[in-house]
């Protein structure tokens, strides 16, 4: 078995926090946490320019050679949950299938064509209730370098019909770019093709990002807003709420499509007031009719992935919630779901069109 020397003793040498709210280096790269003490390096894809320019971020950690990422990634007996705040980075080439149809439990914003890629699995912020959790057997980061693989499977599917595709579900692109340049190629990717559409999902508060990127119409950021206790309580090292408000205005100022995301809604303590607060915090901000459209759900999850999450934190309120199973997804009981999410509709309703709302399952 291959040792993990991620895990018997390194340092991440974490130091002082940017606006979102993670522990940033003092190095050249901003936008993540320097947490990788240790990277992972696929034999195959070792000596290509993709590795070299990532692993110059980081002069001092240490380089492990693997064959496989799932040699490291999909161990038995890990604990991702310790894993996450001392986190790995493996570098791998994805093979196979790279593009998948959306996920039922996901918006689809009435696109017929819809399909989601990962670039890179596992995400720098810490959600108490991401999905994750229950997804991946260990708290590591996978980065994919072989983008142009992806590329080209998404320009077999535009020789069929067009494409609606989102490529921030697994991770936060956008929090990543200091260290990827992801979100930048995949702007010039989709500008050269009109029958693409990509979203791109985000808690990050950088407004400095918008200074490096082509504003694209086809280009969607969607800004996750959560109540600032949501934030404080289940959302630990994201950007906080009204950060990620201001982010969200440069981001149209400077012509960006903008999606504002109310999506999950936890069932919290004075939620009531906590949702009325937070939205009338966005829209004080932003100009309702200069936003793209916005999307309401309640909390909702993988069975399977459930079981694994309330096994791993059997302490956390929303994780141990009394959920109920329909169809093999776990949502708040039938009564408790149509309130909270007709509440936040009328909010929003204040403000926005109705034909700009998008329900999660409507």
């Amino acid at each position: 078995m291959l040792e993990d020397k991620h895990e018997v003793g390194a340092s991440c040498g974490m130091s002082h926090r940017d606006s979102d709210g993670i522990e940033m280096s003092q190095g050249k790269t901003r936008g993540y946490a320097k947490r990788f003490s240790h990277i992972y390096i696929e034999d195959s894809i070792a000596d290509s320019n993709e590795v070299h320019a990532i692993t110059a971020h980081f002069p001092h950690a240490e380089k492990i050679r693997i064959h496989h990422y799932k040699d490291v990634f999909n161990r038995r007996g890990q604990s991702a949950e310790t894993q996450h705040h001392a986190q790995a980075l493996i570098l791998a080439r994805k093979k196979g299938n790279l593009i998948y149809e959306g996920a039922p439990v996901c918006q689809s914003f009435g696109n017929v064509y819809f399909y989601y890629t990962s670039c890179v699995m596992n995400c720098l912020y810490d959600c108490e209730y991401c999905y994750l959790k229950g997804m991946y057997p260990s708290g590591h980061m996978v980065l994919f370098v072989n983008l142009e693989d992806i590329f080209a499977q998404t320009e077999q599917l535009l020789q069929q019909h067009p494409v609606y595709l989102c490529v921030s579900y697994d991770t936060d692109l956008l929090a990543l770019e200091g260290l990827t340049g992801f979100v930048q190629r995949w702007i010039d990717y989709t500008k050269k093709h009109e029958n693409l559409q990509i979203e791109i999902r985000t808690k990050c508060a950088r407004k400095d990002l918008w200074e490096q990127f082509d504003a694209c119409d086809r280009v969607i950021f969607a800004y996750t807003m959560s109540p600032d206790r949501v934030v404080q309580q289940y959302e630990k090292e994201t950007g906080a709420l009204h950060e990620r408000i201001l982010a969200a205005k440069e981001g149209i100022r400077r012509g960006f499509s903008v999606r504002l995301c109310f999506d999950p809604m936890l069932y919290v303590e004075h939620w009531k007031q906590e949702y009325r607060d937070m939205v009338d915090d966005v829209f004080r901000e932003i100009a309702p009719e200069q936003v793209l459209d916005v999307s309401v759900g309640s909390f909702r999850i993988s069975q399977d992935y459930l079981k694994k999450m309330r096994k791993a934190a059997r302490s956390s309120p929303v994780v141990q919630f009394p959920y109920e199973n329909r169809g093999g997804v776990y949502q708040y009981p039938e009564k408790l779901r149509q309130e909270m999410e007709n509440y936040l509709q009328g909010l929003l309703k204040e403000y926005i069109s109705p034909k700009k709302i998008f329900v999660w399952g409507q």
